[in-house]
């Protein structure tokens, strides 16, 4: 009687996605306004999102916010109570983001003329009220944390 040839079997192995830890600060002035910068570069460019960026190896990551604040708009912030972790699985990658209220160290760009920040990285930025959070085209992963925060 013939035998069944062997088949090689291998187990299933589910597509491991490339892991993302980043910060991002929540930026409120004294109006309660929320501050959204607009991605100048990228698969995402032109889509809103909170500034910041990765953690580094040895940070904490309310340093990573300072520090990429600092390289985003060459501001200085204080870094409040972390408000919510986001995980969220992109199609290339799965990101965990921190977020954190923050407030800029300087008077509020809108209502002072002076400019308290320098954008270094992005496209653009504004200020937002709560209720004007979803008249701009958010990234996906934060888009749950608007609708929280136009509440």
């Amino acid at each position: 009687m013939p035998t069944t040839p062997e088949i090689e079997r291998h187990p299933l192995q589910p597509t491991q996605l490339k892991r993302i830890e980043v910060v991002a600060a929540v930026i409120f002035d004294e109006l309660g306004r929320i501050f959204a910068t607009q991605r100048g570069y990228g698969e995402w460019k032109d889509w809103w999102e909170f500034p910041g960026g990765k953690i580094e190896a040895g940070e904490t990551p309310q340093q990573a916010l300072r520090r990429e604040i600092r390289e985003e708009l060459d501001a200085e912030i204080e870094v409040g109570e972390l408000l919510r972790t986001i995980d969220y699985d992109y199609p290339s990658f799965h990101l965990t983001m921190h977020c954190f209220k923050c407030r800029l160290k300087e008077q509020s760009p809108m209502t002072n003329e002076q400019s308290s920040y320098t954008l270094l990285e992005h496209e653009a930025a504004k200020w937002l009220a709560p209720n004007e959070l979803q008249s701009v085209n958010w990234l996906p992963a934060d888009e749950d944390l608007i609708e929280e925060l136009s509440r």
